[in-house]
């Protein structure tokens, strides 16, 4: 369940100033995904460009809460890449970028985000795949709401509700932007022939921008510290396990996801798989229970999940949380067999 807090019918001026507004302030929660593995820059900076290919492009659609009012609808892209520093090293340089739209509520909150991210990947060992990775992330945030949409108590009069009854509200400016800087560190290592795992820490907000529409002092952001972990491990020839983690907190809000995917490859010329599905569960600690599916057809990935929501909500939502679907492609610059590949980095699924 995300806690991002939206508008509803009521007295909004109490809510803006005394309710919604320290809600917001100390215990607001970033926006988050079912499918968490899919997006790096806003999981760890230090990630981006951690995969096989030398570049990745994709895009994200979640529904969530649609069963119990006007649902969180999140729709996302972004695009990664890394090139290798010199003919001579093994470190590269890895380059991402970002955006993302959210809206909910019977007003429409809506929050509009891009992000630009670096990061550097050292090669520990010349004869073995391990790099420790550092990365940077800065981005723009817009909130907003529509004030055109919101109904007050004062314009219930005789038992009837008329909105061209005067409000006698004083809203404060349905917009303001902040700018966010995170920064994460990150470890990557293969073990054995099978095996490739990673484990790393970030934070975001490090800056704590002012998160007031009324510009209330000290009404600053949280930090979002985040742990997050992987291991990607072959069970046979065509059979490859794919497991995930991350721990979130920001504020008093805190988050633990965790699942698996078993990938089977069904066709594969040389080196190439052609033909892959994946099948696997993921569990949100208190919150949900996500089965997921995905195809992914030479460099193209389709996945899909749905939260079955198993929270205090469940009598309300009637365990329907939402759905998510992806769509990413991925290649190498020398093109699908790679051949002209100049990148060395980690094995990971």
């Amino acid at each position: 369940m995300s806690l991002k807090k939206y508008f509803c019918s009521g007295t909004l001026s109490l809510i803006l100033s005394g309710l919604l507004l320290p809600l917001l302030s100390s215990a607001q929660a970033d926006i988050h995904f079912s499918q968490f593995y899919e997006t790096s820059i806003l999981r760890n900076p230090a990630l981006t460009g951690v995969f096989a290919d030398d570049f990745k492009f994709g895009s994200y659609v979640r529904n969530q809460w649609s069963s119990i009012s006007n649902p969180y609808q999140t729709q996302l892209v972004s695009g990664e890449t890394h090139v290798q520093v010199s003919q001579r090293r093994s470190d590269f340089i890895s380059f991402g970028v970002l955006g993302y739209a959210d809206e909910a509520g019977s007003i429409d909150q809506r929050i509009t985000a891009g992000y630009l991210s670096v990061a550097y990947n050292k090669s520990l060992n010349v004869n073995h795949p391990m790099f420790l990775s550092v990365g940077f992330t800065s981005g723009m945030l817009q909130y907003s709401f529509d004030p055109s949409k919101a109904t007050f108590n004062n314009q219930y009069q005789n038992n009837k509700f008329d909105a061209g009854n005067p409000t006698f509200e004083n809203l404060p400016n349905p917009k303001m932007s902040v700018l966010d800087m995170g920064a994460g560190v990150n470890f990557n290592s293969t073990v054995g022939d099978n095996a490739t795992f990673l484990i790393g820490v970030s934070g975001y907000h490090f800056n704590q921008p002012e998160f007031s529409y009324d510009q209330l002092p000290g009404s600053n952001e949280n930090i979002r510290w985040n742990v997050n972990g992987g291991m990607s491990v072959d069970v046979q020839e065509d059979v490859n396990m794919l497991l995930q983690a991350n721990y979130a907190a920001q504020g008093s809000y805190t988050e633990i996801i965790m699942g698996g995917l078993v990938n089977y490859t069904a066709a594969s010329i040389g080196p190439q798989r052609i033909y892959v599905f994946s099948a696997g569960v993921t569990y949100r600690v208190n919150d949900a229970l996500i089965p997921v599916v995905k195809v992914t057809y030479k460099n193209l990935a389709i996945g899909v999940s749905y939260d079955i929501n198993i929270s205090t909500l469940t009598d309300a939502s009637d365990m329907r949380g939402g759905y998510e679907f992806t769509l990413f492609y991925s290649n190498n610059y020398g093109g699908s067999n790679g051949g002209e590949r100049k990148t060395v980095c980690p094995r990971f699924f």
